[in-house]
């Protein structure tokens, strides 16, 4: 499988493609550390609308997610009611399943109760402390479950989250930064220092 995309003199990872919104997301956000609650949870939020779909798609609708979600700023959006789920169901510029909409309110909810920053520190604390593992060549070389992603969607449905499963959190982890899944040779790669780098000059 190849691992990396040649354009515009630049090398993606291949599953990037030719789509220039998805070329903008993987150069300028995915992979990049993520921080705040508000950021996380609607990162938390449009990978649970992923779950079944592809990226792509979230990604082009995610300026009208955005519009009706209210920014997706928690405390707006935990008090969503029954209506809202209505009008949301009928709006065509998003995902329209009803258990996502009603998970994201109920997430929400979760939310609103928690300590400012508590959702920030519960997700990164199981971004791994290893970053010595070897960057991947393809997607063959990519987990889709970790020990780490299955062990925050635990966390998180303990508190009464939902739509936040293994294969849901790991790709969280990989698109804010948490992990770098960058593939080896892509542009976004940052290099790290050699042994000879980090020796002082005499």
């Amino acid at each position: 499988m190849t691992s990396l995309l040649v354009a515009d003199g630049r090398a993606r990872c291949s599953w990037v493609g030719a789509d220039p919104e998805y070329q903008r997301y993987h150069d300028e956000e995915w992979g990049q550390p993520l921080r705040g609650d508000r950021a996380l949870f609607e990162k938390l939020s449009l990978e649970g609308f992923q779950a079944g779909l592809s990226w792509i798609t979230i990604l082009r609708k995610r300026p009208r997610f955005r519009e009706v979600f209210a920014g997706f700023d928690p405390d707006v959006v935990a008090a969503f009611g029954d209506d809202d789920i209505e009008r949301l169901m009928a709006d065509a510029g998003i995902v329209r399943n009803r258990a996502k909409i009603e998970a994201t309110i109920g997430n929400a909810r979760i939310v609103r109760e928690m300590p400012e920053g508590e959702l920030d520190a519960l997700l990164w604390s199981f971004a791994p402390a290893d970053a010595s593992r070897p960057r991947p060549r393809s997607m063959d070389d990519v987990a889709a479950v970790t020990p780490e992603s299955t062990a925050m969607s635990k966390a998180l449905r303990a508190r009464g989250f939902r739509f936040v499963g293994p294969t849901t959190m790991y790709a969280l982890m990989q698109s804010a930064g948490m992990v770098d899944d960058h593939f080896d040779g892509c542009w976004r790669v940052t290099p790290q220092p050699t042994a000879s780098d980090s020796e002082e000059t005499p």
